[in-house]
């Protein structure tokens, strides 16, 4: 009879130091596993997404993993493999985004109309404010930037636009439970997420990206420039549904929704024109229930609090 139990599913390591977890051999994701474990100095493999022929840039990110993706575990012979209803990948490394530098060229032929737009890196963007707690004392110094500017080169008045790219966090166990059973690990077949996680979309959206957005839309607006914002499908699927508009000229926010083939290499996806208005409920993906509702709730948590006696004070 067979087995009608469900396959147990997690999420672990999609791609480990731009290298598809699936395709490394038991050495390396051991030797990948050592980096994180081995205490002292570490030499660290470089960031294929951000290193090019003339640079080479080593890895930043503090365990080397740039994605995650679901696996399942046969219950009858308890084999781990990709999930075949969710095989894509989760990008938790902004710099994954960099492969080839593709989205540049893409945000470049999309608002600025040309695809030979170049990215400058992080731009200065907020100056202090005089504080409630000085008095007479001239503020100093940048609190805010953003993150990447887009330009067209030798232009006149200058092109350019804001890119903002949010990859997403997850909440759960850390991955170094993964690689000290990684570590452990000498079968030829895939090991199987040691940890509990999951992607975490309210904290990547609602409370990193959302307000990055709010503080730095409303000034562009006005300066009559865009935000691109950079996600992946997974990312853009969590959010709650946006009206969007018809042409650039109408939005506040262009969202480029990144993919991946079926051999994990970024591809062009959709492209959303929306308002700062419309991103931010996308972003929320949620409303208000009616104050009738809210506080019915209330009365239902407070039937279920333990009942307290009154403490009546005397006089001693």
């Amino acid at each position: 009879m067979p087995d009608l139990r469900r396959p147990q599913l997690r999420f672990g390591i999609g791609e480990w130091y731009g290298l598809a977890f699936t395709e490394l051999s038991v050495d390396e994701r051991k030797q990948f596993a050592q980096l994180q474990i081995a205490a002292g100095e570490r030499a660290i493999p470089l960031c294929p997404f951000l290193s090019t022929a003339e640079t080479t840039v080593a890895c930043w990110k503090v365990g080397g993993v740039c994605s995650l993706r679901k696996y399942e575990r046969d219950p009858e012979t308890e084999e781990a493999r990709v999930s075949a209803r969710e095989p894509s990948l989760r990008t938790t490394c902004p710099s994954r985004f960099e492969e080839d530098t593709e989205i540049y060229a893409w945000i470049g032929e999309i608002v600025l109309r040309r695809r030979d737009a170049r990215p400058i890196g992080q731009v200065n963007f907020l100056e202090r404010v005089p504080l409630m707690g000085s008095e007479g004392e001239e503020p100093s110094g940048e609190v805010g930037r953003i993150d990447n500017v887009l330009i067209v080169p030798d232009t006149n008045p200058l092109q350019w636009c804001a890119v903002e790219i949010q990859a997403v966090y997850f909440s759960g166990d850390s991955m170094d439970k993964d690689f000290r059973a990684i570590a452990a690990y000498d079968e030829d077949n895939l090991p199987f997420p040691a940890g509990r996680r999951r992607p975490d979309y309210r904290s990547s959206g609602p409370k990193r990206l959302m307000p990055q957005l709010q503080i730095k839309v409303p000034t562009l607006r006005r300066w009559g420039k865009r935000m691109a914002v950079v996600v992946d499908e997974d990312f853009f699927r969590a959010m709650g549904r946006m009206n969007t508009v018809a042409d650039l000229s109408n939005c506040d926010v262009a969202w480029f929704v990144a993919c991946y083939d079926d051999n994990l290499r970024l591809r062009r996806g959709d492209v959303y024109f929306t308002t700062l208005e419309e991103s931010v409920q996308g972003l929320v993906a949620g409303r208000p229930v009616t104050l009738d509702e809210f506080e019915q709730r209330i009365l239902r948590k407070l039937s279920r609090l333990p009942s307290r006696p009154i403490e009546i004070p005397t006089d001693d």
